[in-house]
């Protein structure tokens, strides 16, 4: 089947059944390869898994090799809020492809992302008519709280992960994330990592993965 878009695709190891799927979301100027290293650890810890890493959408002005899920180029809230709102478009249309082709519901699917992908994680996570199997964010925020809270559907369970020195997303946002999801009555459960800037570091995929075996 071909997807709406592109995607580096990791299939279990001997053609064992799928059971599950975790959904990779790159950041700002990445791509579904870079953020596809997280499987190399936590393949080995859930068999039965596919990992689905899709490009953005779009090109990345600031990176031409790379994509982007919403662009940054202009300062302003509200163009900001209506890109992002585009891409959960393409990517609710991207998930029900994953599901058909799968043969997989919400609930055996995981939504994670770094940085720009964790916030479309957290959207997608929340606006869905059905609840995800979890959702587990790194280094990310909420894009628009009131817009959120206007069109929050369910409930996914989140875990969120940040770096107490990262100079690009403030940690500030993930405690920001918490006080909304707990307010709306969201299971949480956040780490901030020591001495970590504005990427995923092992501690933070271990904690990750130990996250996603209670719940798988």
């Amino acid at each position: 089947m071909t997807f709406c878009l592109d995607a580096t695709i990791i299939k279990p190891d001997n053609d064992q059944d799928i059971k599950n799927a975790i959904i990779l979301l790159h950041g700002y100027g990445g791509d579904g390869k870079d953020i596809s290293m997280l499987s190399l650890n936590w393949k080995r810890h859930l068999s039965n898994t596919v990992f689905i890493c899709p490009n953005g959408h779009e090109p990345c002005p600031i990176n031409p090799s790379g994509f982007q899920w919403f662009d940054l180029t202009k300062d302003d809230e509200n163009y900001i809020l209506e890109e992002s709102i585009k891409a959960e478009i393409k990517l609710n249309k991207f998930i029900n492809e994953i599901k058909k082709e799968f043969k997989l519901e919400n609930n055996k699917i995981c939504l994670s992302g770094f940085s720009q992908g964790c916030m479309m994680s957290i959207n997608l996570g929340l606006t869905s008519s059905e609840e995800f199997n979890c959702v587990v964010g790194f280094s990310g925020k909420i894009i628009n709280k009131e817009n959120l809270k206007s069109r929050k559907k369910v409930s996914t369970n989140t875990l969120l992960i940040h770096g107490d020195s990262d100079q690009v997303v403030s940690p500030n946002f993930m405690l920001e994330a918490k006080d909304f999801l707990i307010r709306n009555n969201v299971e949480i459960q956040t780490h901030l990592i020591e001495n970590c800037d504005h990427h995923i570091p092992i501690e933070a995929s271990s904690i990750a993965l130990n996250y996603i075996l209670k719940k798988i």
